[in-house]
């Protein structure tokens, strides 16, 4: 579970690279390089057919703790966002994080581990997102391993799940498909195009 990770992109070069200007009602504001559960992020979603930049916070509230990945896509706890394209969104990202499942036997701490698009200086999540009475909140998608899990770079750390990392040639018909197109984006990224550290 990818419970952290980087934007260490300025917002300016989020909007350039998603073509996407600010949205004017954004009032939270990014304060750090990187985003944890509950704290503000950027996403990237269509609104009135073009695409806007907004800040908002990590994860949907549940039981007074913010829920920060999604893995049963037939919830209904996620259904309704997944169902309108207009609730979902790109998370922009430049790496995220993964804990180890097992204890360094040096020291007997879990390392992390950070993966990345060395071809994508920025990447995005396929992300949903939702209004609250307070600031909006979202979260992004996870998915299984085709195969044995540690065949794959981020498998091989986080055996269980993995976020769904999007081509650039897919962020519209993640953004705009019917529900099972757009589900059907939800695999794992090719372990050759990512890199680990």
């Amino acid at each position: 579970m990818c419970n952290l990770y980087n934007l260490r992109a300025s917002r300016e070069e989020v909007n350039r690279y998603f073509s996407a200007p600010n949205d004017p009602r954004s009032v939270v504001q990014m304060d750090k390089d990187y985003v944890a559960p509950g704290k503000p992020g950027l996403v990237v979603r269509e609104q009135e057919g073009a695409r806007i930049t907004s800040t908002m916070l990590w994860g949907f509230p549940f039981n007074g703790k913010p829920v920060t990945n999604v893995r049963n896509y037939t919830s209904l706890f996620w259904k309704s966002a997944l169902l309108n394209p207009e609730r979902r969104c790109l998370v922009p990202v430049t790496e995220f994080q993964e804990w180890s499942v097992a204890p360094i036997p040096q020291t007997g701490r879990k390392r992390p581990y950070w993966f990345r698009v060395p071809s994508e200086p920025i990447f995005a999540f396929a992300g949903i997102w939702r209004p609250t009475e307070g600031d909006p909140v979202f979260s992004f998608l996870t998915c299984g391993y085709d195969g044995d899990p540690s065949a794959h770079i981020v498998g091989a750390v986080h055996p269980k799940a993995c976020p769904v990392v999007l081509h650039p040639e897919d962020y519209d018909r993640w953004l705009k498909a019917d529900l099972d197109d757009a589900l059907s984006l939800a695999v794992t990224f090719p372990s050759q195009l990512m890199a680990m550290s």
